[in-house]
């Protein structure tokens, strides 16, 4: 007789830039969180499943905890406590470097949170032994009840042990998914956020921030995927910049993009891009809604 079924919400929250993505894609194997090194780069709450015989994680990726200046950034802060009410375990993700008493408010939300909680201690691998000894003492300090795990999740260093702890804490379910599925999102929104990761990477200041990119057409043929998107931003000088000169940061930006989804699809992708002016779109309600927050 086979053993017990467990299933469970593995729900990873952080402030911004520790390494939330970076963990995620690891313990479930796939990029499925876009990675850059700016802040506020995940907008969205992503789940990505990892299956075994007896056993179904469901990881959730959330943005960074911020104080929302704008409707986007109050949206994607639901989505962080979103993450916190239908937690089964919680991993709350800190690094080396972040200040300890960064969010107060959050910290006395994991100590009244009735779920196991994991803090996890990423990029040790930027710090000595003592250093991260010292952080352990004192998240031990902040958060009593929580388990803390040192690691690196871009080196893969002690996820095995992580990845034991939540096995053993899972609690006993059917699965949540089909066993085969990967994620709760679909292609289409996997294209959006790799040409969103590519604007992010290729321009700075305020640009990655007033845009958002949305796929208007998505066919497949048995070929390849023919995929039409449009990068909306707020004003006429930031569309002049996204194109750039002759067109030419625009091409820069699809062809990356056109890479990755070839690599992510495993099928050849036709990829048209286009950028419009969309004045205030971060405040309004009925254009967040139609980007999908």
């Amino acid at each position: 007789m086979s053993a017990t079924h467990k299933a469970g919400f593995v729900n990873i929250i952080g402030n911004p830039n520790v390494g939330k993505s970076t963990l995620m894609n690891a313990l479930v194997g796939e990029k499925l969180s876009i990675i850059t090194s700016k802040a506020q780069t995940t907008r969205h709450r992503i789940m990505g499943i990892v299956n075994g015989p007896d056993y179904q994680i469901v990881y959730s990726d959330t943005p960074g905890i911020i104080k929302p200046y704008y409707l986007l950034q109050e949206n994607m802060m639901e989505y962080v406590e979103s993450a916190l009410a239908d937690a089964d375990i919680l991993l709350y993700v800190t690094d080396v470097v972040e200040k300890l008493a960064k969010n107060p408010d959050y910290i006395e939300k994991l100590n009244r949170i009735e779920v196991p909680v994991l803090v996890v201690l990423n990029k040790i691998d930027k710090s000595s032994q003592a250093e991260v000894l010292s952080l352990m003492d004192q998240w031990h300090t902040m958060v009593p009840k929580a388990e803390i795990f040192p690691v690196s999740a871009l080196e893969d260093f002690n996820l095995d042990s992580l990845l034991e702890r939540i096995l053993a804490l899972l609690p006993a379910s059917p699965p949540w998914f089909d066993k085969d599925q990967l994620t709760d999102k679909s292609l289409r929104f996997f294209a959006s956020e790799i040409i969103r990761e590519k604007i992010f990477l290729n321009y700075s200041k305020e640009i990655p921030y007033c845009m958002e990119v949305t796929v208007e057409e998505f066919l497949e043929s048995q070929a390849r995927y023919d995929i039409r998107a449009v990068i909306s931003v707020m004003r006429d000088s930031q569309k002049g910049i996204i194109i750039g000169d002759k067109g030419s940061a625009l091409k820069r930006v699809g062809t990356q993009a056109r890479l990755d989804m070839e690599d992510f699809f495993q099928k050849k992708v036709f990829l048209e891009l286009f950028v419009k002016v969309v004045p205030h779109w971060r405040e309004n309600k009925t254009r967040l809604r139609r980007f999908g927050y």
